[in-house]
């Protein structure tokens, strides 16, 4: 009879957990499908700005089923554990101390992650009026592209489309930087995006994305505690050395739903520690960043001890902390890549008569450098690849790069 009701119990967390997000999936693209619709049919559907309160509103069930769940752990393991179940006071007052600071690190690190606004491109981004109406009027992708190189020669852009061309935004209309990706569901281009998590309803990128590693960390520390801590009284419930109380139901519902999230969770952590430890975001480890010199997944890695300071800054006595000490702007990222351009081969590149590009020794950045290269030099590759450009003819899209030895 016990084994049925906590299986029961079990099945049914998971069952939450499941169609919870399986909802908050279905509602996303529910929207964006009647979205389409609506422009197709010239707005005979329901307004386009009832349908996005529609979507903000139904995107806040998951935070609100997290909510409802912390709260109802936070009666069963203070009221019906501790008060109700717990016999000795000095092990009532020891459990209490730990849950309120994991719990208290916990729902702080959440809250920063879910209310901290994603960081967006600054104005400087932007095309200036002429050239945007100018980008706007032009119907061939070639000659927007040529808007694009000479607007972003004063800017510090050092990734590309896999096509080699400049990011573009044509949603929010701005020079993607570097790591910038737009965001769907927020409807914005995000610095250094990672991913759009729904359990938070927010993007994490550039400016939460600490928080979000310290929610993951507080909250994994406090299913652990629950879980480890309730064990024992479980094993009492299960082996009748306890009576019947209305705790039971409380104790054996707290215990499955912590093992349950303490196993997610473990796996999402561990992975953004790997991504953290790579200098990746999500997006990069599925789909390599493209710079001039071509794709590389490890591009913007620049050791383990670095890479780990790029995330939660210099001063280890705030890593712990939700406070943002991330380090840099978002906009500018340092670079283990060497200072060449392959668009400047013939020009800068010189190679021995032994030597073949291949040969070329590639050396990292130091740590003063926030930028692949300097502005100058990245003018100079725009100005030759606008030069290029007009010599090629419109039919040829592809740039051949010559290697000349020293005579």
């Amino acid at each position: 009879m016990f084994y049925t009701e906590a299986l029961y119990l079990a099945s049914w967390s998971y069952i939450i957990a499941r169609l919870t997000s399986l909802f908050h999936i279905f509602c996303y693209r529910d929207v964006t499908c009647r979205h389409s619709l609506l422009h197709s049919r010239g707005g005979k559907m329901a307004p386009t700005h009832v349908l996005r309160c529609c979507q903000r509103g139904l995107a806040w069930i998951p935070v609100i089923f997290i909510a409802l769940v912390v709260c109802w752990s936070y009666y069963a393991y203070v009221v019906e554990l501790c008060i109700f179940t717990i016999p000795s006071i000095g092990e009532q007052i020891v459990y209490l101390i730990f849950f309120h600071l994991s719990f208290v690190m916990f729902v702080w690190s959440y809250w920063k992650t879910i209310f901290t606004k994603p960081a967006n491109p600054s104005k400087e981004f932007c095309l200036p009026k002429a050239e945007k109406e100018r980008y706007e009027k032009e119907e061939r992708p070639e000659s927007q592209q040529e808007i694009l190189w000479r607007a972003a020669s004063s800017l510090p852009l050092y990734t590309r489309t896999g096509a080699g061309a400049i990011r573009y935004c044509d949603r929010c209309q701005v020079i993607k930087p570097d790591r910038c990706h737009h965001c769907s569901a927020c409807d914005m281009c995000v610095l250094k995006m990672d991913h759009h998590c729904p359990w938070v309803n927010n993007c994490v990128g550039f400016s939460n994305y600490k928080f979000f590693i310290l929610f993951l960390a507080y909250s994994l520390v406090y299913c652990l505690f629950i879980a480890a801590t309730v064990l024992q009284y479980f094993i009492k419930f299960w082996t009748n050395e306890l009576t019947d109380t209305p705790a039971k139901f409380h104790v054996l519902f707290l215990f499955f739903v912590a093992a349950m999230f303490c196993i997610s969770i473990l796996s999402l952590f561990s992975y953004h520690l790997w991504l953290v430890g790579k200098n990746r975001s999500t997006i990069e480890a599925f789909r390599a960043p493209v710079f001039r010199t071509g794709s590389d997944k490890n591009g913007f890695s620049l050791g383990f001890r670095k890479n780990i300071a790029q995330v939660f800054g210099d001063q280890k006595k705030y890593w712990l902390l939700p406070v943002f000490t991330s380090q840099g702007d978002g906009l500018t990222f340092p670079t283990r890549l060497v200072n060449t351009d392959v668009e400047q081969a013939t020009v800068t590149l010189q190679s021995e008569p032994s030597k073949s590009a291949a040969d070329i020794t590639v050396s990292p950045l130091s740590e003063s450098q926030n930028r692949l290269l300097s502005n100058e030099q990245h003018a100079n590759n725009v100005g030759d690849h606008l030069a290029n450009n007009t010599l090629k003819s419109a039919e040829s899209e592809t740039i051949t790069i010559s290697m000349e030895s020293e005579s």
